[in-house]
């Protein structure tokens, strides 16, 4: 069978390897997915053993997007702007990388929230391989403005200035701020931060959402449930990730593939297996 895996740490609360398995179910594909805990140091040599191994591709989670991206022989023009990968395929010795976490939100919240980014002020949260992923597609919406925040600023200026050409293109007011300088409110606010995955509470006020904002947490399950709860209690509409993990999840099984898989089916189908 090809062999496929996504590679993270931490990795095991991944939904990935059911929906890569559905995927080719409902395609008629014969595949193996599964997923690797990766030791912090080891991603390189993971990688390349992995493609030794006969591995056709793999999808990589934290911590190590910005490092999937420096690795690659090939890189999209996507990851090259985000200088992070989600997506890699491995081919006559050579290691392609491409991003394919913008599609996937921008999928969820178009078409899944039903809300179209476009004229939209938007606030992202975090300005690290997740935030670098995202950034490019929902500049393409065309909303009326995004702003980055992170803890580190000088991470969120330099995210900015990478994007600063895409932004001017696509008419958007682009900007980094100290998370706080943050005093606007904004129609929708994607976290992008590991705030949920270590913990740490939300790292901006609630102030922050205009009423019925969408609130989105790059997160899914428990993970995003402080996150989820933090904006109902404000007022907004709560959306965990799931959808952006189904979404993005066929674009590289299509990268791999050639097939595109029926996502919105497997993303209700997981919905309705919690």
């Amino acid at each position: 069978m090809d062999l496929y895996c996504v590679m993270g740490n931490p990795v095991a609360h991944s939904k990935s390897p059911w929906i890569h398995a559905r995927f080719a179910e409902l395609t008629g594909q014969s595949l193996h997915y599964e997923k690797r805990l990766i030791d912090l140091d080891g991603f390189e040599t993971a990688v390349r053993s992995f493609a030794a191994e006969g591995g056709l591709g793999c999808n990589v989670t934290v911590p190590f997007k910005f490092a999937a991206a420096a690795l690659a022989s090939g890189i999209s023009e996507r990851a090259t702007l985000a200088q992070a990968a989600n997506t890699l395929s491995f081919k006559e010795g050579a290691i392609w990388a491409d991003n394919t976490d913008g599609v996937g939100l921008v999928a969820d919240i178009e078409q899944g929230a039903g809300i179209d980014l476009q004229g939209r002020h938007l606030l992202l949260i975090g300005a690290g391989g997740a935030a670098a992923g995202v950034l490019a597609a929902l500049l393409l919406t065309q909303p009326a403005g995004i702003t980055v925040v992170n803890r580190t600023l000088s991470k969120a200026v330099d995210l900015v200035r990478r994007h600063a050409s895409l932004a001017l293109l696509q008419k958007a007011e682009l900007s980094a701020l100290d998370l706080q300088q943050l005093n606007n409110q904004f129609d929708v606010v994607i976290n992008a931060s590991s705030s949920s995955l270590s913990g740490s509470g939300v790292p901006v006020a609630g102030s922050v959402l205009k009423p019925g904002a969408l609130a989105y947490d790059m997160m899914y399950g428990p993970t995003a449930q402080g996150f989820m709860t933090w904006a109902s209690e404000h007022g907004a509409r709560a959306r965990d990730g799931l959808g952006m993990l189904v979404a993005q999840a066929a674009e590289s099984f299509f990268i791999w593939r050639g097939v595109r898989p029926p996502a919105q089916q497997v993303l209700a189908e997981l919905r309705a297996a919690r």
